[in-house]
């Protein structure tokens, strides 16, 4: 019930600070709503129906409305990630050790300015989808792009690429922790190469190779970065402290010589029993 509790009110910070970023989406819906449409406002398949000025397209008479919540909700999620992000790391670092808990100011400094540089990337980026995406119509269609659907594919690629960045860095938080070794990672190298293309190919939701490709390029990038983090960390970790050198099949090196009490008995010989101490058990 502790833990439930304490998710319950790291819960309740992460809505309230999304809540209060949506309260300043929708009082600064203007500029916002102009720096999210400019990657598609700088086509020019949005001045087909006015040459002079982007147009959008509304279908549904509630569609103004979520637009204006699904901007503000945008605005809200990137502004408030710090405050997300911390209140996940706080939940989890109680269950550290002393020494691991030292690394928390390192991971969340690093968390933050990964997520918002991959939200930046998606954002980069999606005019160049976009482009792809609409030169695929015929010569005789004209591109009419709803603001609901738009919002959407913004939405949806901010989220993924940011989400996306942070996967690295939970590499090396498993290899501080020594949940993952290097050795781990390098056996299964070309496999998790692979994987983040698979992912980066599934997770955006354009078909287009270039935005597949500019989500997957970064990904391998940090993964080697991580990668190398892990081997020279391992490599200054003491052989006595990580057995992930030993096959399946090998023992370990344990100190059969040495007793709970800092006395060494030579091995194959029993310990000398205390004669008082073997009574009071014989007596009990």
């Amino acid at each position: 019930m502790a833990h439930l509790r304490e998710l319950r009110n790291r819960l309740v910070i992460a809505l309230l600070a999304l809540v209060a970023g949506i309260v300043v989406g929708f009082i600064f819906f203007d500029p916002i709503w102009t720096f999210v449409t400019d990657p598609y406002c700088d086509l020019p398949a949005s001045r087909v129906l006015r040459e002079e000025e982007c147009t959008f397209a509304i279908r549904g008479v509630f569609d103004a409305f979520l637009v204006n919540l699904k901007v503000a909700a945008m605005f809200a999620l990137v502004v408030s990630s710090p405050v997300w992000l911390y209140q996940i790391w706080a939940f989890v670092t109680p269950g550290l050790y002393r020494n691991e808990k030292r690394y928390s100011i390192s991971f969340l400094a690093l968390a933050i300015p990964l997520f918002l540089a991959g939200a930046a990337l998606a954002y980069f980026i999606m005019d160049t989808g976009l482009a792809i995406l609409l030169g695929f119509a015929p010569d005789n269609a004209v591109p009419l792009l709803e603001m609901d659907e738009y919002l959407s594919y913004a939405l949806v690629m901010i989220i993924i690429f940011g989400v996306s960045f942070e996967l690295p860095l939970l590499m090396v938080f498993l290899n501080v922790i020594g949940v993952l070794p290097h050795a781990t990672v390098a056996k299964h190298r070309r496999m998790v190469i692979f994987i983040m293309f698979l992912f980066a190919a599934l997770a955006t939701p354009s078909t287009d190779p270039f935005s597949m490709i500019a989500l997957a390029i970064p990904m391998v990038v940090l993964f080697a970065l991580a990668e190398g983090f892990m081997y020279l960390r391992d490599r200054r970790r003491p052989k006595g402290d990580d057995f992930s050198h030993l096959s399946d099949d090998e023992a370990s090196s344990l100190d059969d010589g040495a007793s709970s009490l800092g006395e060494t008995t030579p091995v194959g010989e029993p310990a000398p029993i205390d004669s008082r101490t073997a009574d009071t058990d014989l007596t009990r």
